[in-house]
């Protein structure tokens, strides 16, 4: 056991706001402490001119509550149907991949009749009378066949490498018939305090600790069955053919699209540019309508040491990506340059640009590489949501998650090819390698009247008109005095210039298969408004925002390729007694306190599903769920709470409404803790394990009722 003294487990830290000092450290390097890296003039969101846009463990709810999660989420629907049993690997019939462009409907009334859970800091799950849970898979649990069992005391990279990751966030589950379907999780980050016992610094840890934690990010993908007739799943015990574990230590990209090859992804290692070795800090992603998911590399700058000693006109660069540029070591490095020193920016300045892209895995083919999308655009993704269009081009949605950053879209050139048959998953295996990249600037219709208190206007609603502000298409830049691939490359830097809208931390970004409106998850931005910084606008009302908000976002025409737009707030979160919280005007006593919305996914019958990280209002976080459509639109009710320290993520619903998985990230990740001194348990009562859970209903009926 380490003599290191630790402080008592102490939930929160003021400098870094609703999260814990620990979180910040290890999921984001830090942030906080550095300088906002968005540091350009863009003209506040009040200054833009609305005319011109307008042209263009499980405790029930008898004690305190209870849970649910299912086998859906933003886009499975568009997996309707299922892979016959015997598709082979390399050329799997996609299950229903164009076979339904949204998720069944009739399952279920849409109701959302459950008694909401009430806020708790208790150490478990919490869910809803009449359901129950069950941990699908945690860390370290064997995922390819012939893994070893997990060993706290002797962990190895080769061991960590073919068993689950660490920190799991998003969830994806591709059905392949009624009986078998395939998990496919990020693992974003490691915290090396509550993986190693004796930990005293990351200095001190071995060559070998520092691989362990590289092989403990990427991804999983794992093969599930379900038990019985009910809506609980369990890893199949036999067979695994599907498994498979994509890791930041050796798994190989190629890297797509127009930056490809160009001279700013060349290394010596690869000075080609077309193949980069892992995948950072994973966090939200999707599941795509011909079956394969995405994922977003979200906070990669924390991995890179040396900004220094990088070339003098790289520098601001860099700095622009969250890189501080005058120190060796800034506040959270990880110092893998030990173990591999591609993450010296003296000796390597280009290794960082091949982190912070859209990744496409192929699940139903073990055998694929995936693949980095340059077209979609570098910066800290959040993640990418696809929808077909009315003329069946593919449109991506996607989120910046950073304070003051961008909201963007990718409209594909090509167009989606219907049906499973190995033609048309060729084709559709290309669509996101070309197309067109815009920026969201919106405008408000009541901006004089915003004073950064989150009073409405007086026309009763945050609201507005949009425009999508194009970035680059193909090999065309659209920027002055940029080429594609620098736009590309250095896609904030092109936003800075087009003058796009700061947002409160745009994360998930998700259209709806039902109705194509896109919902996306404004975190929070404790900066807003601060001296030197952008001050509230309609969009983002409230200076000094701890809660965040949701905006609905509406395309023109409903067509999702459209270049202008209506936009919306529907949710200001934050303690429903507060006058600055808003709920689509329904009645604010009947709702759900909620903070910090992270990520969204819709059930079948089209409710919005959120979950949050980091509540400021000092409750566990939790899963949330609301219509979007009548007379219950905005009755927002709490559905269950993760454990002690722990974030939710996913979520994820079935298509058949009767399961629902989230990622139980970093619980017990509170100041203080370790193995020796956990602050959380869960699930097995000893020390904290990262893990996905599935919840259903006792009765087989459909979640949410």
């Amino acid at each position: 056991m380490s003599d290191r003294p630790r402080l008592l487990p102490l939930l929160g830290a003021t400098r870094h706001g609703s999260r814990d000092a620990m979180t910040c450290l290890y999921r984001c390097g830090n942030a906080c402490d550095h300088p906002v890296p968005n540091a350009s003039d863009n003209p506040y969101f009040g200054d833009l001119v609305d005319a011109e846009v307008s042209r263009r463990g499980v405790v029930r709810a008898g004690a305190v509550g209870a849970l649910v999660l299912g086998f859906g989420g933003s886009v499975a629907g568009a997996l309707a149907g299922a892979a016959p049993a015997a598709a082979a690997p390399a050329a799997p019939a996609v299950p229903g991949a164009g076979e339904a462009a949204a998720p069944q409907g009739g399952v279920g009334s849409g109701a959302l009749t459950f008694k909401p859970i009430p806020p708790n800091k208790l150490d478990t799950l919490v869910v809803p009378n009449g359901y129950d849970h069950a941990v699908v898979i945690k860390w370290g649990d064997p995922v390819v066949q012939g893994a070893p069992e997990f060993d706290l005391h002797g962990q190895t990279a080769a061991a960590q490498a073919q068993q689950f990751g660490y920190n799991n966030d998003f969830v994806g589950v591709l059905p392949i018939d009624r009986k078998r379907a395939l998990l496919v999780v990020n693992h974003e980050y490691t915290n090396e305090d509550l993986m190693f016992p004796g930990f005293t610094s990351q200095d001190a840890l071995s060559v070998e600790q520092l691989r362990v934690a590289m092989a403990a990010h990427g991804m999983s993908v794992v093969e599930l069955e379900r038990v019985e007739s009910t809506g609980q799943w369990r890893p199949v015990k036999h067979g695994r053919r599907y498994n498979r574990r994509v890791t930041a230590l050796a798994t190989k990209f190629e890297l797509t699209g127009p930056a490809a090859g160009s001279a700013w992804l060349r290394t010596a290692a690869d000075p080609k540019g077309r193949t980069v070795i892992g995948t950072l800090n994973n966090c939200a992603g999707g599941v795509t309508p011909w079956g394969t998911v995405l994922s977003g590399e979200e906070n990669f700058n924390q991995y890179f040491v040396g900004g220094d000693g990088a070339p003098a006109e790289l520098k601001p660069k860099l700095a622009r990506y969250g890189i501080p540029t005058d120190s060796r070591y800034p506040s959270g490095s990880r110092k893998w340059e030990r173990a591999d020193e591609r993450f010296d920016l003296a000796k390597h300045p280009n290794e960082v640009h091949r982190f912070g892209w859209i990744v496409e895995i192929d699940p139903f083919d073990p055998d694929s590489k995936p693949r980095k999308h340059t077209a979609l655009g570098r910066f800290k993704h959040e993640g990418a949501n696809v929808i077909v269009a009315k003329d069946g081009r593919v449109v991506a949605y996607m989120g910046d998650d950073e304070r003051f950053d961008y909201l963007y879209k990718f409209v594909s050139d090509k167009k989606f090819l219907p049906g499973s048959s190995s033609v048309a998953r060729r084709h559709n295996l290309t669509l996101l390698e070309s197309g067109t990249l815009y920026v969201a600037a919106l405008a408000g219709n009541s901006a004089a009247e915003i004073d950064g208190t989150g009073k409405l206007p007086a026309d009763g609603a945050f609201d507005g008109r949009g425009r999508w502000i194009k970035l680059v298409s193909g090999n065309r830049s659209y920027v002055d005095g940029m080429t594609a691939a620098d736009v590309l490359t250095f896609t904030r830097l092109a936003a800075d210039k087009v003058g796009a809208t700061k947002m409160d931390r745009p994360e998930d970004v998700e259209p709806s298969l039902l109705t194509g409106k896109v919902y996306v998850a404004l975190t929070n931005n404790t900066d807003r408004g601060k001296a030197g910084k952008a001050a509230a606008d309609e969009a983002n009302p409230r200076n000094l925002n701890k809660h965040g908000q949701i905006l609905e976002l509406v395309e023109d025409r409903d067509d999702n390729t459209a270049e202008s737009f209506a936009w919306s707030l529907p949710i200001v979160c934050g303690d429903p007694a507060d006058a600055s919280t808003h709920f689509a005007g329904y009645d604010k006593t009947k709702v759900s306190p909620i903070s910090c919305p992270d990520n969204v996914a819709f059930d079948a019958t089209g409710n919005l599903w959120i979950s949050t990280d980091g509540n400021a209002l000092g409750s566990n976080d939790g899963l949330f769920a609301t219509a979007l459509e009548g007379p219950e639109r905005g009755h927002l009710k709490q559905f269950l709470t993760v454990p002690y320290g722990a974030e939710t993520c996913g979520p994820f619903i079935t298509n058949d409404n009767r399961s629902v998985f989230i990622a139980v990230q970093h619980p017990g990740e509170i100041t203080g803790a370790s193995v020796e001194n956990p602050a959380s348990t869960w699930p097995d009562g000893d020390f904290a394990k990262p893990g996905v859970v599935v919840t259903w209903r006792l009765d087989g009926g459909p979640i949410g009722s």
